[in-house]
């Protein structure tokens, strides 16, 4: 039986439609649900194994990117997202995704409710959008599995500057092998919202969740890529593997 993925719709979400073809691409029975079935009761968070909020605009970003979704998963959604998270059903946020999860306090402290860092306004004062050089880090992270070499994924944000109070945690997350990808490079454009330490991706200290700032569903085809009719592109996107890795963890539940 294919795996039941759930892609969570809200107000303003935009790539949940690429992100559904992603994971049925990765072999899950993906679907599309708006918020507010969850919170009418028509639906429950329990029919599904993974949990993918995508990227886009959530309620406008009003307050601040993603506050608004994450307040309503917070508050609203408490209960069935903790037996989500203790079942250990795997949890992936992207773009507006990941400040979704880190200001729900999903990440990076696996802590519902409890925010520990943010995702602050870029460096360079504008929206970011435009393919960028990852590299993989030593990570408890079930999302990258199998990836060893630098990757290229595309970046569109205005709030991507992973941000923490201080060293301490940066430190902690990095000894804790929180810490999925860099962006490859140093300084601008190679790391293009100044993130402390050039973060693009998180998990949670499980390795269950995680969040990127860069786009995987926009490259799951070698067509997707800006130079496939110039270069020996694979058939194989870079950002399949991530929601392969994903589907095969929760096959396994």
């Amino acid at each position: 039986m294919r795996v039941k993925a759930l892609i969570l719709r809200a107000s303003g979400i935009n790539c949940d439609v690429e992100t559904e073809r992603a994971f049925t691409a990765a072999g899950a029975d993906a679907e599309r649900v708006h918020i507010r079935r969850f919170l009418d009761g028509d639906r429950e968070l329990d029919e599904f194994r993974i949990l993918a909020i995508p990227g886009g605009f959530s309620y406008g970003d009003d307050i601040a990117a993603g506050k608004a979704l994450a307040n309503e998963l917070v508050h609203r959604m408490h209960e069935p997202l903790r037996r989500f998270v203790e079942a250990g059903k795997p949890i992936l946020g992207v773009c507006n995704g990941f400040q979704v999860l880190v200001r729900a306090g999903l990440l990076p402290g696996g802590e519902l409710g409890t925010q520990t860092a943010s995702l602050a306004w870029n460096d360079s004062g504008k929206f970011e959008c435009r393919w960028t050089r990852l590299k993989p880090a030593p990570s408890r992270s079930i999302f990258t599995k199998g990836i060893e070499t630098e990757i290229e994924l595309p970046v569109a944000h205005a709030e991507g500057k992973f941000l923490t109070g201080g060293d301490a945690l940066l430190d902690a997350l990095e000894a804790n092998g929180q810490v999925a990808l860099r962006y490859a490079g140093e300084g601008y454009p190679a790391v293009p919202n100044g993130s402390a330490r050039a973060i693009a991706a998180v998990c949670d200290p499980s390795g269950v969740v995680m969040g990127m700032m860069p786009h995987p569903e926009r490259f799951i085809s070698r067509y997707q890529h800006p130079r496939w009719t110039r270069e020996p592109i694979p058939e194989e996107g870079a950002g399949l593997t991530i929601f392969r890795n994903a589907v095969e963890y929760a096959q396994a539940l």
